[in-house]
């Protein structure tokens, strides 16, 4: 490992350890003990989740609870909008178009994280122990500006942390930063469960089973995240000949899973959300809805294999444009055997894509279901849901793959430096 490469990692390192300081640094004027026992009876719906992508910072109420969540959200209304309206299509690809782009993401990240900050003070306010006491100690005009300034400057250090890791570090520093989040509840999980077999509630053959699936189920991710159906592609002589020196690809690889973790996440937010809510009601009706949305229910995980399905396939479409690659071919001077320039070659890939898209679509849905299944027919606490489990080994995977690419990079410095 060359010296700049091990910079680079200490740095990635140095800001993640950052980031785990501000987790633990809170709001100005709150009884963390009342937070700490409302998550505490939130574990298995949106809250849960929420808790558990900002690294628990969400329990402490810490300056960074929004977590990076604002920014995500804001990148995905972004991306919805490039590929709805062709302006902010266009803009996105030019080079000046690309920085105007990004400041409208930050500013849009801003405005969210004000509303959700004003929200959760809101929130606050009524929110008791069970002892009465109070999760504000101060004035509350007082405590909503000093809420909304801190996390406010919370998230957007987050920001700035993540873009230093991308720009100076190691990997995409927005997904290292969910990556340490979720990891970080490892060594309690680890604990809780060695509490649980200690006391006799667990049974240690049925932990070897936990282990075991948890093995199987990362060996999967990670052969499905590694799966790509590769179009080959063939160029003129002429091109061959101009390119001589230059390495030119000879294939157009698919990935199977084309979306990414982006369908679990938006099926978990849309069947969770309500659900939280209106556990808030007394009333009958609502009571029974409530029920029937419960997260540890049949019908809950029915709907959400679905919706990954057709997230799946929506995002898919959004991330995968066939006929931006189509042009871009016949621009090169290449093309797919048997398959004609342009629009046809833009049908043909639309197609394997499609095909591609229905096989990593029920390879999500099932991720997104098995921890649950896992749960209710072995009877145990699951820690991990799959949405985590598919971050932490994609993230890892591609990190893994960007330390690779400096280093082939250095080796060949080195060549061009001393010569073969």
């Amino acid at each position: 490992m060359n010296k700049t490469l091990a910079n680079k990692i200490f740095i990635t390192l140095a800001l993640l350890f950052a980031y785990r300081i501000l987790a633990y640094v809170p709001v100005p004027g709150v009884n963390i003990d009342v937070i700490k026992e409302f998550f505490s009876s939130n574990t298995n719906n949106a809250l849960g989740m929420f808790n558990m992508f900002s690294g628990k910072a969400a329990e402490r109420l810490s300056i960074i609870s929004l977590g990076i969540m604002p920014y995500i959200t804001s990148s995905i209304i972004m991306e919805l909008l490039a590929a709805t309206f062709p302006n902010i299509g266009r803009m996105k690809k030019e080079r000046d178009g690309m920085v105007k782009y990004m400041q409208i993401i930050r500013i849009a990240t801003i405005v969210i994280t004000i509303v959700q900050s004003i929200g959760v003070s809101i929130g606050l306010q009524s929110l008791h122990s069970r002892t009465g006491e109070a999760a504000i100690m101060i004035d509350f005009s007082t405590f909503l500006m000093l809420s909304t300034i801190s996390m406010l400057a919370g998230t957007m250090l987050l920001m700035w942390l993540g873009e230093q890791i991308t720009q100076r570090g190691v990997g995409n520093g927005i997904s290292l930063i969910i990556f340490a989040g979720i990891v970080s509840g490892i060594p309690h999980a680890i604990s809780s469960t060695i509490n649980l077999v200690n006391t006799g509630e667990l049974n240690f053959l049925v932990v070897i089973g936990i282990a075991l699936v948890i093995i199987l189920a990362v060996a999967a991710i990670i052969y499905v995240e590694l799966g790509e159906r590769r179009i080959p592609v063939s160029y003129s002589r002429k091109v061959l000949m101009q390119n001589q020196n230059k390495r030119i690809m000879n294939y157009i690889p698919i990935k199977l899973n084309l979306s990414g973790v982006i369908p679990p996440i938006f099926a978990s937010a849309i069947l969770t959300f309500p659900a939280t809510i209106l556990q808030a009601s007394t009333n009958p009706v609502i009571m029974k809805i409530s029920d029937f949305l419960n997260p540890n229910g049949f019908v809950f995980h029915i709907f959400t294999f679905i919706f990954v399905i057709f997230f799946a396939y929506f995002y898919s479409s959004i991330v995968f444009n066939a006929k931006d690659i189509s042009e871009n071919l016949k621009k090169q001077g290449g093309f797919i055997p048997g398959i004609r320039p342009g629009e046809g070659t833009a049908n043909y890939l639309n197609e394997i894509a499609s095909r591609l898209t229905l096989s990593g679509s029920i390879y999500l849905a099932i991720i997104a279901t098995l921890p649950w299944l896992l749960a209710h027919f072995m009877g145990v606490p699951f820690y991990f849901g799959g949405t985590s489990v598919l971050i932490v080994v994609q993230v890892a995977l591609d990190t893994m793959r960007k330390i690779e690419a400096q280093m082939y990079m250095s080796k060949y410095k080195t060549l061009s430096a001393v010569g073969l």
